[in-house]
């Protein structure tokens, strides 16, 4: 027999025999039928699975936590100030404003900064019929328009300090202004940059003082204790500081006595260039700066907002040594609320310390300014005459005179102001004789 004769006489296989032929097949599905619906469609398509993976693994939930670095930022893009996150590469500076967009409910448009030309920002010019009728208009970016038609929103230019000067040199009317070409972003629209420091940024380039001196500046670190139960699916959550109405006018005194009673006893920290390049590419003090401090205090105390966050925010606005100092300095000052006092001015001390004084006075004068009505004006001058029975009118003076101005021409002189008159007179503040 041959060998192809003894092979066609043996039993069949049973990989050759049919399926149904198998003495086991009949009563259990097939692999394809034991498929669930979500794995036959990812049957049809390799990345589907993939996919899905990766959809699982984004998916995360936050919880509230202290966190100085969040509250800090959500504190600084409540009071509308152009904020500054410096920070190395990949440690979630770009997801932080993703949280805080959506925690916001505003839209965020993201704009990398080093990868665009001045005329980005600048707009590009359109020819039009006439332009020696109309101009030429400076045609702004799609970005600009979206948050224009919304009317609200943030920007986020990242990669700053990757940006040439002539980029920088163009945020800057962006910055400033609000102003992308010919169209004006609405004053609700917040924003935010990033940046690496130059020695770990590609092609890095220090930040022109000009342009430094428009932003808060916030160090952004990582915990790798919230990095580890990020991984585990759980993030912190930014907390959004939300304004009490009723608070406001008390806020804004006391933030107006503070700063101003602390420049009176500092002038030369009024404005104060570094010296080094790195130093003027971050927060230092000028007017400009002092003002965004003054905001950024005011929008803490209306707000309750946690001492680290108004800390690291007020810090981040002049520097950190003049930044120190202050704190420390209203540490020490611990205002009275100047509404509680005007309620009743007769009840109140005068503080012994001269800056106190000072800045008590200030902030008084302001409280009565925010909220002007007769009886709180006088009440003013009660608070005033009792620095003139301390013994020290010059140290009221300056708020005499600020108080004078905001008589009513139908109001009578009160008694308290007696003490002050030749000044008033001097200054202009009161007519001769009155």
């Amino acid at each position: 027999m041959s060998a192809a004769d003894h092979l066609s006489t043996e039993e069949p296989t049973t990989a050759d025999r049919p399926v149904a032929d198998s003495p086991s097949a009949a009563g259990r599905p097939s692999a394809a039928d034991s498929l669930s619906a979500a794995d036959r469609s990812f049957a049809g398509d390799p990345l589907s699975a993939a996919d899905d993976l990766v959809r699982r693994l984004g998916a995360r939930r936050t919880e509230p936590a202290a966190n100085p670095q969040l509250e800090a930022l959500a504190l600084a893009v409540s009071a509308n100030l152009p904020v500054l996150l410096w920070g190395e590469p990949g440690i979630g500076k770009s997801a932080a404003l993703q949280q805080l967009a959506a925690g916001l409910g505003v839209p965020l448009e993201t704009v990398i900064a080093s990868v665009h030309e001045p005329s980005d920002f600048a707009g590009l010019p359109i020819i039009g019929d006439d332009p020696a009728a109309s101009g030429v208009p400076m045609a702004p970016p799609d970005w600009a328009v979206r948050l224009a038609t919304a009317g609200r929103g943030l920007v986020f230019f990242d990669e700053l300090s990757s940006a040439p000067p002539a980029v920088q040199a163009a945020l800057l009317r962006v910055v400033l202004e609000r102003r992308v070409g010919s169209l004006t972003l609405p004053e609700t629209v917040r924003v935010v940059a990033a940046t690496n420091p130059p020695s770990s940024a590609a092609d890095g380039w220090h930040l022109s003082p000009p342009l430094a001196n428009r932003f808060v500046h916030l160090q952004w670190t990582h915990d790798p204790r919230t990095v580890a139960r990020g991984m585990a699916g759980t993030w912190p959550e930014i907390t959004i500081p939300r304004v009490d109405p009723g608070r406001v006018p008390s806020a804004v005194a006391r933030a107006r006595g503070a700063i101003s009673g602390f420049l009176t006893a500092r002038p030369g920290l009024t404005h104060h260039l570094p010296e080094d390049a790195e130093g003027r590419g971050r927060g230092w003090p000028s007017p400009r700066t002092w003002e965004m401090t003054l905001r950024l205090l005011a929008t803490g105390y209306a707000t309750g907002a946690d001492q680290k966050a108004v800390a690291a925010a007020v810090v981040g606005a002049v520097g950190d040594g003049t930044g120190l100092e202050l704190l420390s300095y209203l540490e020490e000052l611990d205002l009275p609320d100047p509404n509680r006092v005007l309620a009743d001015p007769d009840a109140f001390a005068l503080p012994e310390r001269g800056d106190r004084q000072l800045a008590f006075l200030t902030a008084v004068v302001s409280a009565v300014q925010t909220n002007l009505t007769r009886r709180r004006w006088e009440a003013g001058w009660t608070v005033l005459a009792k620095a003139v029975d301390a013994g020290v009118p010059d140290v009221a003076a300056r708020a005499a005179a600020d108080l004078a101005v905001l008589r009513d021409t139908d109001w009578p002189v009160p008694s308290g102001i007696d003490a002050f008159i030749d000044l008033l007179q001097l200054s202009g503040a009161l007519p001769g004789g009155a």
